[in-house]
C-alpha cells in the first residue's frame, strides 16, 4: 500500500478545513494562500485551490473583492462571510471530535483478559 497516496488524500479531505481558517485570520489573495499551503507542506497546486475558492464563494461561505494593482491585473482577495464562520466553527467541532477518536484509537493501552483458546487449554491473549 502506498503511503504517500494516503497522505494525499487525508490532505485533500482536510483542504476546504485549512483554507477557511487561513481566510478566517483576514483577507487573504490566493497566491498568498496558495504559498501558505504550500509551506505547511499540504501539497497543493493552483489547480486544486482555485476551483476550491469557487465552490467556497458558490456556497456563500466566502466572497471576495477586487483591488487594483501597481504591478499588474487586479487582485481578488477572499473574505470569509458570517455563513462561513458559522460552517467554519461546525468544522471545527467535527475536527475536535476526530481527532480526540483518532488519538484514543491510537494511544489506548491493551489490556489483556485471560481466555481459554478453543484448540485446546492453553490460555489466549486478546484485547479488550
Amino acid at each position: 500500500m502506498n503511503t504517500d497516496n494516503i497522505g494525499v488524500q487525508m490532505r485533500k479531505g482536510i483542504l476546504e478545513f485549512c483554507v477557511l481558517h487561513i481566510i478566517n485570520r483576514g483577507e487573504v489573495y490566493a497566491s498568498d494562500l496558495l504559498e501558505e499551503l504550500t509551506t505547511a507542506q499540504m501539497v497543493v497546486v493552483e489547480g486544486t485551490l482555485y476551483p476550491l475558492l469557487t465552490r467556497l464563494k458558490n456556497t456563500e461561505l466566502v466572497t471576495y473583492r477586487w483591488e487594483e494593482s501597481n504591478s499588474g491585473p487586479p487582485r481578488k482577495y477572499f473574505v470569509i462571510t458570517e455563513k462561513g464562520k458559522a460552517f467554519l466553527a461546525s468544522l471545527d467541532t467535527a475536527w475536535e471530535e476526530m481527532v480526540s477518536s483518532v488519538e484514543a484509537i491510537r494511544k489506548k493501552q491493551q489490556v489483556f483478559l485471560m481466555q481459554p483458546s478453543p484448540e485446546n487449554s492453553n490460555p489466549k491473549l486478546l484485547p479488550e
